[in-house]
């Protein structure tokens, strides 16, 4: 079964959404070890919530589907030197809704932002993905996206 595409409906998030988005973050492997589900959310989620709302290069976005939070990733918009002065957007948090995966809810959420990309300007969309999620490496080779670079991430101690 696929997922409709006139049903679905794409927005921001809203701040009444956190708990739905937590519960989306948490709702995997590896989230499920970073991410606190408590109720109501914890304070930082929604401190970091209204820094990126306040932000107008960064977006969280979500894909509704009756009336429910179905799909949702973060976009951020940079300006860089490079590539003679290119914009590009970084997709990070793309998460789906367990009941839809598989159906093409994923590919719709990220076509969509690859469209706002587009109408921002942005030359180049980039991602990451763990390297322990070979069906997410191969869904996004599938929209076209290249295993160009090896990232590198360096956790700095908390306060």
């Amino acid at each position: 079964m696929s997922v409709d595409s006139e049903s679905v409906v794409f927005r921001s998030a809203l701040l009444t959404d956190l708990p739905d988005l937590v519960q989306l973050l948490a709702n995997d492997p590896l989230g499920a070890t970073r991410e606190s589900t408590q109720s109501p959310p914890h304070p930082a989620y929604s401190a970091a919530f209204r820094a990126i709302d306040a932000d107008p290069n960064n977006e969280i976005l979500v894909a509704v589907l009756d009336d429910r939070i179905a799909a949702m990733l973060q976009i951020t918009y940079t300006q860089y030197l490079t590539h003679t002065g290119s914009r590009r957007a970084t997709i990070e948090g793309v998460r789906v809704l367990r009941q839809f995966r598989g159906q093409g809810m994923g590919r719709l959420m990220l076509q969509h932002a690859i469209e706002c990309a587009r109408a921002r300007g942005c030359s180049i969309v980039q991602l990451t993905t763990d390297k322990t999620r070979p069906e997410a490496i191969r869904f996004y080779r599938q929209l076209g996206f290249a295993v160009s670079h090896e990232g590198m991430k360096l956790k700095l101690a908390s306060d």
